[in-house]
């Protein structure tokens, strides 16, 4: 069954920037096969959620969501905004037909709206998984009821969710759909390193909370290098001028560094060891063989009372959980001085073998996850959920 006005609808929710760009990628390839090879060009409207780039890509939006992106100790601030928005994508559900629903990331909040499409009868495609292999795995009954088809993007990710009763599959990690990298050709030999004079990338994220606990840390741990390596210089990437600005306002007085306005992978593949805030954008340093040293900080209560409790991973960082061992030194939360921080930085530089074997080893890890265009892949999988005929 289709509109009205016989066209296909396909309903997309996305909260985080990197979801909207996800997303954004999935619509222009939609678009593309389904004109190519499945005889649906013109038919698909595309409605939703999300930001600046799904707009772009042709999608209409009813609110503009990724702005809102926040860590989950900021969310409770804006508890009212999504419980309205939920209420506004009840009221759309009731008043449309939807043909297809696809939720991307955000399970916090597209939980909720799977379980409002399901109310409606309309299908699910939840992509990238939600990390209930990491922590509260109890959620899983939320994807057998509300979830059709699970898209992963982690390789062991297909196995995990199969054996728990969800129709899940791996389509490769839409990240390297957007970075124009090949990480076959990113390793590094380091053989005219010279530690005295390294370059160190600071990524301390492109949340604002992220932001706010992580970068006068890594201010402090990279003034004590250049205490004992003066002639180190560190260069700080921001996603946009807005973090940018964020960034130098609350520069810690004394600390000499390198500004810089450019995507996580570009700004790797310029320096010889990168202190990066967990989540994707270690995947993005480690596309270029960069060696990295992981942190996040988060409420030492909150750790404490439910974070220790709730993870069931061995490691807390994605590369060390894709590899299963330690390949990068991960400091997850900390909550005591960053002492320990600046000691293992410099015991990387003062090791041109250990560097080459941790960039060696990051090629080798992320190389998988760059074979084929999971955005192709994930169109694909819709298509085969779609309605097969649809009135003229």
């Amino acid at each position: 069954m289709t509109d009205a006005n016989g066209k296909i609808r396909i309903f997309i929710s996305a909260c985080e920037p990197s979801a909207d760009v996800h997303c954004a990628h999935l619509i222009e390839s939609l678009n593309k096969s389904a004109g190519d090879t499945a005889g649906l060009k013109g038919q698909i409207e595309w409605v939703g959620v999300g930001g600046e780039r799904m707009a772009q890509a042709g999608c209409q939006l009813l609110e503009h969501t990724s702005s809102k992106a926040a860590m989950i100790y900021d969310a409770f601030r804006q508890v009212g905004f999504y419980y309205r928005l939920l209420k506004r994508i009840n009221a759309y559900f009731e008043k449309n037909k939807v043909d297809l629903v696809v939720v991307c990331d955000s399970p916090a909040f597209n939980f909720h709206v799977a379980r409002i499409a399901k109310k409606y009868n309309s299908k699910v495609l939840f992509y990238v998984a939600p990390q209930l292999w990491a922590w509260a795995a109890w959620r899983i009954w939320k994807l057998r009821t509300w979830c059709d088809k699970l898209a992963c993007i982690l390789p062991f990710e297909e196995e995990w969710f199969t054996s728990r009763g969800v129709d899940a599959v791996f389509v490769g990690n839409p990240l390297f759909d957007e970075l124009d990298v090949d990480p076959a050709e990113s390793r590094r030999e380091y053989a005219d390193f010279d530690p005295w004079q390294a370059k160190i990338a600071l990524f301390p994220g492109s949340r604002s909370a992220e932001i706010r606990r992580l970068w006068p840390a890594m201010q402090k741990v990279a003034m004590s290098m250049q205490a004992s390596w003066p002639r180190t210089t560190f260069l700080v990437a921001a996603p946009n001028q807005e973090k940018l600005q964020m960034l130098m306002d609350k520069e810690v007085r004394g600390f000499n560094c390198k500004y810089t306005i450019a995507e996580v992978a570009q700004t790797a593949s310029q320096v010889d060891l990168a202190m990066v805030a967990s989540g994707s954008a270690t995947l993005e340093v480690a596309a270029v063989g960069c060696p990295m040293v992981v942190m996040y900080q988060s409420s030492r209560i909150l750790w404490h009372l439910i974070g220790r409790w709730l993870v069931r991973t061995r490691f807390l960082s994605l590369i060390n959980i894709l590899a299963g061992r330690e390949i990068v030194p991960e400091f997850m939360p900390y909550f005591t001085s960053p002492r320990p921080i600046e000691k293992t930085c410099s015991s990387l530089l003062g090791s041109k073998l250990r560097l080459m074997k941790i960039s060696s080893e990051l090629i080798s890890l992320v190389e998988p996850l760059a074979q084929g265009c999971a955005s192709d892949k994930v169109a694909a999988l819709i298509t085969e959920m779609l309605p097969k005929k649809h009135p003229s």
